[in-house]
């Protein structure tokens, strides 16, 4: 897929004029002797060398951004699911009170949409690839000092630092493929989701296991994850240097797309708001159901173990999933008949969980699983309703930085509502209430029209009214 991936973009950026092309110089022409003209016949050979290197250039380029968004993608949950796994332990290590446990898994969402609207920012100052690069040695210290610090607060301050570097990288994932693929925002997409759910659920399986191999130390557990942090570094370190030009050869946007982006107005787009409001109710009922799926079924006399195994089916579903539904959605001029798909399966496990949990768990949890995989979709979306990748930037930001903070709540309310009434009757309900606006919200995002069309026209719309 690399060498394919690669040979697109080396053809993408001939024809867009970017790459050097050999000069129309003649290559037999006569001179006055009769002779032939080896200056010509030389100059076009060096022309053609020159654009030959930099195709080959580009295509060793291409092939490392690939390499660069699967490992940074890996690396953007194992901070937050290798926490849940050992939270009991750390809990005890730092003699932390349950209130500031149960806020540290508030910490995210809180994070991500705090440092996700910073990223656009520093993407136009040194460059996305650069950011990324940034990102990962963020998240890599972090992980690396958060369990050696020797308090609570030295904990929060390293898992905040980690939780910024996976902020822009969050935010500036979908802009690199709109830069680098801007014909294979899809497959692009899919292969970036479908890492991201890997390291989501290796964190979260493989944790312990680690833990124990490592002599039972949480310390040592948690911070194992920094070195595979550290590895994704490696690939961006090349596009560090490139500071704000990386991938524009293979943009093809006119001027004036470009100056339009430049003074767009993010909030007055209708498809924005849709779109962040759908990327924050999909959140919500993400970290509703990591968090208490597994609660739900033992309440309803599932085993411990075979609840845990139900999550991680859950959270293994978006592994192929998450690479099937982008490329499908860009198939597609309306994304809503995949919004409505995947709303319904939500709703069809919450009305398992409803009246036999236990009965058809393991069909719950597959539906819900599904129903997850709205996530890659919202971020296919992102690529698909804007023009450039500047625009890109800009509606991820606002999407992301959004949409984490609808997000927030939900997790804290399904809590509250199963404390006061003792059972999940009330919170389930909760759940597929809340599956409903998620439904509506994704279907007005996924109609085929660009933000910068929606304020051109409201702009117009307002100067004709004046």
């Amino acid at each position: 897929m690399m060498g394919l991936m690669a040979s697109e973009e080396v053809t993408t950026s001939s024809a867009t004029g970017t790459a050097t092309t050999a000069p129309a110089v003649p290559t037999g022409r006569t001179g006055s002797t009769g002779g032939t003209d080896l200056t010509g016949e030389a100059g076009s050979a060096r022309a053609a060398a020159a654009a030959g290197k930099q195709a080959a250039t580009r295509a060793w380029a291409t092939r490392l951004v690939i390499v660069g968004i699967v490992l940074a993608a890996l690396n953007l949950r194992p901070a937050i699911t290798s926490l849940g796994a050992l939270l009991e332990e750390v809990r005890d290590g730092l003699g932390m009170s349950g209130t500031l446990a149960g806020l540290l898994t508030s910490v995210p969402p809180l994070c991500f949409a705090a440092f996700g609207s910073l990223a656009p920012r520093f993407a136009r100052r040194f460059g996305a690839g650069a950011v990324v690069c940034g990102g990962m040695v963020a998240i890599a210290t972090g992980l690396l000092i958060r369990p050696f610090l020797g308090g609570t607060v030295g904990f929060l301050a390293a898992s905040a630092l980690a939780l910024m570097g996976i902020a822009v990288s969050n935010v500036l994932m979908p802009v690199i493929v709109k830069r680098w693929f801007p014909d294979r925002v899809g497959s692009m997409t899919g292969l970036y989701s479908m890492a991201l759910a890997l390291g989501t659920s290796l964190a979260a399986a493989i944790t312990v296991p680690v833990t124990d191999a490592l002599g039972g130390s949480w310390r040592a557990g948690l911070a194992v994850w920094a070195a595979v942090a550290v590895v994704a570094i490696v690939p961006w370190i090349p596009l560090v240097r490139e500071r704000g030009t990386d991938g524009a050869a293979t943009e093809r946007v006119p001027a004036a797309v470009r100056r339009q982006d430049e003074d767009l107005r993010i909030t007055h787009s209708r498809t924005a708001w849709a779109l962040a409001c759908f990327f924050g109710l999909q959140a919500t009922a993400a970290y509703i159901t990591m968090g208490w799926l597994p609660q739900i079924f033992r309440d309803a006399g599932v085993p411990a173990g075979e609840a845990g195994v139900l999550l991680a089916v859950t959270m293994a579903m978006g592994v192929p999933l998450a690479f099937v539904i982008p490329r499908v959605a860009t198939r597609l001029s309306h994304q809503g008949p995949v919004v409505v798909a995947l709303g319904t399966c939500g709703l069809a496990g919450y009305a398992g969980l409803y009246f036999a949990p236990a009965g058809g768990a393991w069909a719950w949890a597959l539906l819900c699983g599904i129903s997850n995989c709205a996530f890659p979709l919202a971020l296919t979306m992102v690529g698909m309703r804007a023009k450039s990748s500047a625009g890109v930037a800009k509606l991820s930001a606002f999407a992301q930085s959004t949409g984490y903070l609808i997000s927030i709540p939900g997790p804290l309310l399904v809590g509250v509502l199963y404390q006061h009434s003792g059972g999940w009757g009330l919170p389930i309900a909760l759940m597929a209430g809340l599956m409903v606006p998620q439904i509506v919200v994704g279907v007005l995002a996924g109609r085929d029209r660009t933000i910068e069309d929606e304020v051109a026209q409201r702009a117009a719309a307002a100067g004709a009214g004046a």
